[in-house]
């Protein structure tokens, strides 16, 4: 009979809320990474390729004593990092765009109203200009 019970506890927490939501998260992560990567791979390093000559810096090394110094790898892992790095923050940014053209509910427009208010109150009484 335990046997069940540990099974009803493992069938709840895989149920949780949070779960189902993380493991979304993390498969719609690793999906957009691909794209990403494709992007960065398949586009940008073919630009790269056409002003440069090459897709991309591994060729590029150079030889201390008797060992070989891969440099061009690490300029195109850095590219890479750039690049990707740079079309997180455009997207981050026109997703925070686009939230703030969202717009408030009528809630929180009031908070923020009763907000300012006060803070109003609260600077007049500092300045001496109302008595309490």
């Amino acid at each position: 009979m335990p046997r069940f019970h540990v099974l009803a506890d493992f069938r709840k927490f895989v149920l949780r809320g949070n779960v189902l939501d993380l493991a979304v998260a993390v498969i719609l992560g690793a999906a957009f990474g691909l794209v990403v990567q494709s992007f960065t791979n398949d586009v940008l390093m073919n630009f790269i390729a056409a002003i440069f000559g090459k897709a991309n810096f591994d060729a590029v090394t150079f030889n201390v004593g008797d060992g070989t110094i891969y440099i061009g790898r690490f300029i195109t892992a850095v590219i890479n990092f750039v690049i990707i790095a740079f079309v997180l923050f455009l997207i981050i940014r026109a997703f925070e765009k686009l939230q703030s053209l969202r717009g408030r509910t009528p809630e929180e427009a009031a908070v923020s109203a009763e907000i300012q208010l006060l803070t109003e109150i609260r600077d007049e009484l500092r300045e001496g200009k109302v008595t309490p």
